[in-house]
């Protein structure tokens, strides 16, 4: 199971990007609502969440999520039981994910610590000791995946996929989309 977190003013291209791409790869994702069901994206689209915080079930998780949005990156990092759930989730070895503002939500935690990662431009220094690579759209390291920014959404959604299922279902999405 992978959970994607929503917290009010995330970015709903970095959350429902991924969210389909991963679906269509054909792995099972419920959405997160840090603070309930009901959750307003930074353009005010309203999203109705599949899950609330409390049930998450970290023992089915094998990914966590975390999309950018300056309100939604503030709402992770004023709940404690959602930065709780990232830190047990990364000791217990499941993938975290982040993109654009997200990877800061990783590096609080010192998950990005040592690691090859990207952020959205500018925030570099919010990062900790992550190695950035200015110029990628996204990257692996081990178990953590982030990438730089909205415009990253798709190699961040295919890069998940990959990492759950593989390469080819990965690219079997990146043909279905006709990604070019």
């Amino acid at each position: 199971m992978v959970y994607l977190f929503l917290g009010p003013g995330f970015e709903e291209i970095e959350a429902v990007t991924p969210l389909d791409l991963l679906r269509r790869g054909g792995v099972e994702v419920a959405t997160v609502g840090i603070l309930g069901r009901q959750v307003v994206g930074s353009h005010k689209i309203p999203v109705t969440a599949d899950l609330t915080l409390e049930e998450v079930d970290l023992e089915q998780a094998e990914m966590l999520i975390v999309p950018g949005g300056r309100g939604g990156v503030a709402s992770m990092l004023g709940c404690p039981e959602a930065l709780a759930l990232l830190k047990a989730g990364w000791e217990r070895g499941c993938f975290l994910a982040a993109l654009c503002a997200g990877p800061t939500v990783l590096a609080s935690l010192g998950i990005t610590e040592g690691k090859r990662a990207v952020c959205y431009p500018g925030f570099e220094d919010r990062m900790g000791s992550a190695q950035i690579d200015p110029d990628a759209a996204c990257v692996r390291d081990g178990r953590l995946i982030t990438a730089a920014s909205a415009g990253c959404a798709v190699p961040f959604g295919l890069a998940l996929v990959a990492a759950l299922k593989g390469e080819t279902a990965a690219q079997a999405v990146a043909r279905q989309i006709v990604l070019r």
